[in-house]
């Protein structure tokens, strides 16, 4: 098994430093997939303009945001700021995206911290053009924690809507097969039991997700050197229930490419973007890597092989480029 793996990008600057000279995007700037129509840029989610004419006239019906947490991965700063933020995305978000809406939000709550900015935020989404439709959860299977406290062992996703969205409930639906009995009912003059009643030999996922593997190191779909990884799992389970074939889905905090793949997979039009040049590499990267040989990651490797085969970023000179393909770019700004 390769073993390979970046550190995490966003503690290591001299890397990252190392890294953007083989990167294809400066800010400002856009790469166009011309087979599918996938975009991804190099952009501010807080700046409208930029965000309006990157998407070209594209109306999403569906957005899925994965913003720092103002925690770990991002700079510090007081919940009011963050929260201030938050809101200048929503904005931007809301302008962009069709009349007939869903949006969702995985956002922390820090509970050394006032369980912050999870409660801030959701405040600050009532001003919002959106309204809440569901609080969901995603059970990770590891977690962290004391012997003195319950491990924390939870991912918070917040669902809004706008206007009527689709939502294609069969998305819900899992593999895992119902074994309780019980909820009687008479149908017909005849007593029946919720599994007689049911469409489904499987439970629904409910907002409570407990079938979705959290992505670690030795899985195929890991991408090293990000952090917080969504799992493919749990972004294809939002794309199907709210978007069709041939919907334009947006991501502005784009970082690891899972909402560019899911759409991929799922033949819809991702429009993604990341204010990091180097993300924005690692999501054209990864879906030109599933494009070639199917796979979903670099398990223990990691996007940059060919520049850094052994990982001596230390030593690391930029590489030749010519043998990447020749992208489609345009000046955001």
């Amino acid at each position: 098994m390769n073993n390979n793996p970046l550190p995490r990008l966003d503690e290591n600057e001299a890397i990252r430093q190392r890294l953007l000279p083989f990167c294809r995007l400066r800010p400002g700037e856009c790469w166009i997939d011309e087979k599918c129509g996938h975009r991804v840029g190099c952009i501010d989610a807080t700046d409208a303009d930029g965000v309006l004419l990157f998407s070209d006239g594209l109306r999403p019906v569906l957005a899925v945001h994965d913003p720092p947490y103002n925690l770990i991965a991002f700079a510090s700063r007081s919940v009011s700021d963050y929260v201030r933020w938050c809101r200048s995305w929503v904005e931007v978000t809301a302008r962009i995206l069709s009349a007939d809406a869903s949006l969702y939000v995985w956002l922390g709550a820090d509970q050394g911290e006032g369980f912050q900015p999870l409660p801030d935020f959701m405040i600050m989404m009532r001003s919002s053009p959106f309204r809440p439709r569901s609080f969901i959860t995603m059970r990770n299977q590891r977690g962290y924690g004391t012997l003195h406290n319950w491990m924390a062992i939870r991912q918070e996703l917040l669902y809004y809507v706008r206007g009527k969205p689709v939502f294609n409930v069969d998305a819900e639906y899992t593999d895992i097969p119902k074994i309780l009995r019980g909820y009687y009912k008479t149908v017909g003059g005849e007593l029946t039991e919720n599994l007689q009643r049911s469409r489904s030999d499987t439970i629904r996922a409910g907002n409570v997700w407990v079938d979705v593997q959290q992505v670690f190191y030795r899985m195929d779909e890991n991408v090293s050197g990000c952090y917080a990884q969504k799992p493919l799992a749990a972004i294809e389970r939002i794309v199907r229930a709210s978007s069709n074939r041939g919907d334009a889905v947006i991501d502005l905090f784009g970082h690891s490419g899972t909402t560019l793949l899911a759409c991929e997979r799922l033949r819809r039009v991702c429009v993604s973007g990341d204010i990091d040049p180097i993300y924005c590499e690692i999501m054209i990267r990864r879906l030109e890597h599933f494009r070639i040989n199917g796979r979903l990651g670099w398990q223990n490797g990691h996007p940059f092989e060919r520049e850094a085969p052994a990982f001596a970023l230390d030593e690391a000179s930029p590489a030749d480029m010519s043998s990447l393909p020749e992208p489609s770019l345009f000046e955001i700004a």
